[in-house]
């Protein structure tokens, strides 16, 4: 018993000695392999930053951009090294795409709004600041993040919209052409003259600052009917504080109209 011992102890050291000279170079060069990727990964981190600046990709999305391929590459790289040097990678292989097949099922609504996050961020259909009509809101856009939309409403209101819902429906950008058009149409009886009532509006039209110039404003017959005709002003006003200049500018038309002698339906003329 005492002979087997040592022979034992031969064969362990043999064993360990022909491992290390089969699989020693192959863990070095791993190690220099792994401490080499690490050096690259952090110079691609660097160059990705530098390369996102400059194209000016918004500042809420450019660390999940980089840590995201830095994670990924880092995943990447060890799973190199353990195949360089001889560890099986089917156990792993499997493992990891059990949890991404069960993390993508619970995460899908989830994941879905992060995608759209993502794009909106990219593809800036509208930005902060600007007044949208979205998923049956209307109002300014205060915050954009990865996986929702705040938008204020004009009666203050703070309404939460996941990028969901907004990539996958139809957006209206009321402040990107910069000015948006009035149409009022307002009818009178056969009675009173058109040209009255057109010549009022072109006076109302100039006295009123906050019509734009351009494009050149419109009036003219829309309707005609038994009972009279319907008269269409079309104005352009400023995106900002559009609806503030319409309720001003509608208040003035009705009081020149008054003024002048003009009656609208339900409303006596001026004695």
């Amino acid at each position: 018993m005492t002979a087997a011992a040592p022979d034992r102890t031969l064969q362990f050291y043999d064993k360990a000695f022909n491992w290390i000279i089969d699989k020693g170079p192959n863990i070095i060069i791993g190690i220099a392999i792994l401490l080499i990727g690490l050096w690259l990964i952090k110079l691609f981190s660097g160059w990705m930053q530098k390369g996102l600046h400059k194209k000016n990709v918004d500042a809420s999305i450019k660390p999940f951009f980089i840590s995201l391929s830095v994670v990924v590459l880092r995943i990447l790289l060890v799973f190199t090294v353990m195949q360089f040097i001889g560890i099986q990678m089917t156990i792993f292989a499997a493992l990891i795409g059990a949890l991404g097949v069960a993390a993508g099922l619970a995460l899908s609504g989830t994941l879905q709004n992060f995608a759209s996050g993502v794009l909106i961020l990219m593809l800036k259909p509208f930005k902060v600041g600007d007044n949208i009509i979205a998923q049956g809101q209307e109002g300014t856009v205060t915050k954009i993040e990865i996986f929702y939309t705040t938008v204020t409403t004009f009666d203050n209101r703070l309404v939460i919209v996941p990028n969901g819902k907004l990539s996958n429906e139809v957006i209206i950008n009321i402040s990107t052409q910069g000015s948006r058009r009035l149409d009022i149409e307002m009818k009178f009886s056969f009675g009173i003259p058109y040209e009255e009532v057109q010549k009022l509006t072109e006076e109302t039209i100039r006295e009123s600052q906050d019509i734009l110039k351009t494009p050149e404003h419109r009036i003219g017959i829309s309707v005609l009917e038994e009972s009279g005709y319907k008269v269409m002003t079309s104005v352009w006003l400023n995106s900002h504080g559009f609806n503030d200049a319409r309720l001003l500018f509608q208040e003035k038309l009705m009081k020149a109209f008054k003024d002048g002698g003009i009656a609208l339906p339900g409303m006596p003329a001026k004695q």
